[in-house]
């Protein structure tokens, strides 16, 4: 059930009533990409080094159980800027196109006076990885620095504003993105209008051995403590993709520092929105598996961070509520005080945070339409759906009851639920809610050629979309 309270009714729900005496804040949304939601050291890791996230994660409100629906790079990136779910607006795949008519969140928000900005990668073009992209396809965004996608992050590439000139990023490309982003912040800072930031950046995804010699140094593999879900013939591939991964991370963690050194210099800190967030989590050998798409922990659960001094005050806060990719837009919405579309299927999550109820039910979907790409059927790929609950994570294939996982328990997924006498009542519940929560989201779970055909994309054998780089 969405959240219906009146912005009136939460001025007198909530404790942080002062808070709403702050101007309209400027908002910042700071997107890694395949960051997993354990790999900080706030989240306990034993083997990163975050100390600037840790800082933030102290000074913020938290949701642990943040959730990415479809994990994996395009949908998320769709579903944050519509608030919709997938096969709502149909970006199900990697590179294929959101359409240029969507109600998104920096159209909505410039609507409502902010100025807005993207720097970094964009991804929901489709139409070519290093093509040039027309202003009629920035979906709101006036300041541009933005390449779809690219993976090379010491050689990377993107265009600015409305010229099809293609600019190199000096070095490393997250750290020139984060020092554009500081100055965009400088140029902003007695500004009269709010601004709209997404910094989206391409690491920690692989490959891994290809951030600064200077964070590579900071971890040995043979040092790393394995979670027991990584497979005993992984186990050496593993630590060798963690030292990168972490690498990447910890040269992230000083972005995010230095982003944040700028935001007090420039006097913007205290009414600054910041949230960051990662598209998808990656596997990293948990489970034998690589990267993303499927429904583990490692794969779906993602960080969120929400900070701001004026609104939320500067006290961490842990909330345990389900938020997942299609409610981001509109809790961002609600905590400007902006209308939120009439297409947005996610909930807003702003009186929450405030300290009024949990608008949902606790339960949130997670799903698969079409394998594809690092997951193909031919790599054991398949469609699935499935539910995510403050304890279980219960999924469905196209033949039946898949996995079930009691995440209190068993927060590693070791064993399989399915199919065992002792939890039969308890599957028979959760695939009753999971059926519920597909006919409410009128997901009727098709095979991936359904959807395939419905929207007109071409695939190739493996049931990916062909790109251009």
């Amino acid at each position: 059930m969405k959240n219906t309270l009146t912005l009136c009714t939460l001025l007198v729900a909530t404790p942080f009533v002062g808070a709403f005496a702050a101007a309209r804040p400027n908002v910042i949304v700071v997107m890694a990409d395949q960051w997993r939601a354990s790999a900080f050291g706030y989240a306990g890791d034993p083997n990163v080094q975050t100390p600037n996230l840790d800082r933030l994660e102290r000074e913020s409100a938290r949701f642990v159980n943040a959730v990415s629906g479809m994990p994996v790079c395009c949908p998320t990136r769709a579903s944050f800027l519509t608030g919709q779910r997938a096969l709502t607006h149909g970006v199900f795949l990697n590179d294929v196109p959101l359409s240029p008519d969507a109600a998104t969140i920096a159209k909505t928000l410039k609507s409502a006076g902010y100025d807005t900005a993207v720097i970094g990668k964009w991804h929901v073009d489709g139409h070519g990885r290093s093509s040039f992209i027309p202003p009629e396809r920035h979906q709101g965004f006036d300041y541009w620095k933005a390449l779809e996608c690219t993976h090379d992050y010491n050689g990377s590439f993107y265009y600015a504003s409305n010229s099809p000139v293609k600019l190199k990023w000096e070095g490393y490309d997250a750290l020139a993105q984060t020092r554009d982003a500081e100055n965009y912040l400088r140029d902003h800072a007695k500004a009269d209008k709010p601004f709209f930031l997404f910094l989206a950046w391409g690491p920690p995804h692989d490959p891994y051995q290809t951030a600064p010699e200077k964070y590579r140094a900071l971890y040995a593999p043979e040092k790393f403590k394995l979670p027991p879900n990584v497979p005993t013939n992984m186990v050496a591939d593993t630590r060798k993709m963690m030292a990168g991964y972490y690498a990447h991370c910890s040269a992230l963690d000083d972005c995010l520092g230095e982003l944040r050194a700028t935001l007090e210099k420039a006097g913007l800190a205290k009414n600054t929105l910041l949230l960051f967030t990662s598209d998808h989590g990656d596997l990293l050998g948990s489970h034998g598996g690589r990267n993303k798409q499927q429904p583990y922990e490692e794969s779906i659960r993602i960080p969120l961070l929400l900070h701001w001094p004026a609104g939320l005050g500067g006290q961490p806060r842990q909330l345990d509520a389900l938020i997942n990719s299609e409610d981001l837009m509109p809790t961002i919405l609600g905590l400007c005080g902006t209308a939120i579309p009439k297409s947005v299927e996610g909930l807003d999550y702003s009186g929450h945070i405030r300290g009024g109820q949990n608008p949902s039910d606790s339960v949130t979907l997670i799903s698969c339409a079409a394998p594809f790409g690092q997951w193909t059927r031919q790599r054991g790929g398949k469609e699935y759906r499935g539910i995510r609950t403050l304890r279980y994570t219960y999924t469905r294939d196209l033949a039946g009851p898949w996995l079930l996982f009691d995440d209190v328990r068993d927060p590693y997924q070791l064993t399989n639920l399915v199919g065992r006498a002792e939890f039969a009542k308890l599957q028979a519940e959760l695939d009753a809610t999971l059926k519920r929560k597909l006919a409410a989201a009128h997901d009727e779970f098709l095979p991936a050629a359904d959807y395939i055909k419905k929207w007109g994309y071409q695939v190739d054998a493996t049931g990916t979309a062909p790109y251009n780089n």
